[in-house]
């Protein structure tokens, strides 16, 4: 993603809002910003790290809405198929750990045996320093790790890899829910890491899907139950 900032009618395109909208956010401190003699100026980063949490506390329809806005943005590139970036390779049923660290490696290397990933202790530092800043763990039980940021030059592609304890962990959940699914994604970018951050969190948004993830045994039962959900949605 380029550096330079967005003005308030570049971000108002980027949204799929009007500019008066965007501004109402930004005086409210609804959305990051600040004013550079008089206008408003809003850095990349900071935009994508607002629709990452945005994206955590949605619900399905304005998950479809966000999905949209960001699909439109990538208009050239293919759809962000789940059940295409997730593999038997990287699905491992159970993960024995009982840490948050240890999980993060356990899944790491899960997607280093499998070739996707090149320099897991780096991944592993990288996603333990985002979860630090703020867990990952969502109130249905799953988290979804991922660095600050991408890390594409220790990555083959971009890639899901998955995993599932028998009993649930603390893994830093706002309300201490215990924490059993554990999804790592691996993005070459930010705009390809929001879209499959939006997608996921779609499919995860389905207590069917969790119950049936949860009681699964094998990596193709899941990429079954994810690739039914996928093409429902």
């Amino acid at each position: 993603m380029p550096t330079q900032d967005f003005d308030l009618d570049e971000l108002a395109a980027y949204l799929h809002l009007t500019p008066p909208q965007v501004e109402k956010l930004a005086n409210r401190d609804d959305i990051p910003g600040r004013k550079v003699a008089g206008k408003w100026k809003f850095a990349r980063a900071d935009i994508h790290h607002w629709l990452e949490h945005r994206i955590g506390v949605f619900d399905d329809s304005e998950l479809q809405r966000v999905e949209g806005v960001l699909d439109r943005h990538g208009k050239h590139e293919e759809p962000v198929r789940i059940s295409d970036m997730l593999h038997e390779s990287t699905i491992k049923i159970p993960i024995t750990s009982r840490s948050p660290r240890k999980v993060i490696t356990e899944i790491c290397d899960v997607a280093m045996q499998a070739g996707y990933l090149w320099d897991e202790p780096k991944m592993i530092d990288a996603v333990m320093q985002r979860e630090n800043m703020h867990s990952t763990a969502l109130d249905n039980g799953v988290a979804l790790l991922h660095p600050r940021r991408p890390l594409p030059t220790i990555i083959s592609e971009g890639f899901l890899a998955m995993g599932r304890t028998y009993q649930g962990i603390p893994f830093g959940g706002s309300r201490g829910i215990l924490t059993d699914v554990f999804f790592l994604i691996g993005s070459i970018d930010d705009p390809s890491h929001l879209r499959t951050l939006a997608r996921l969190s779609r499919i995860i948004n389905d207590s069917t899907l969790l119950s049936g993830i949860r009681n699964a045994d094998h990596a193709d039962e899941v990429l079954d139950l994810i690739r039914d959900r996928e093409d429902a949605i």
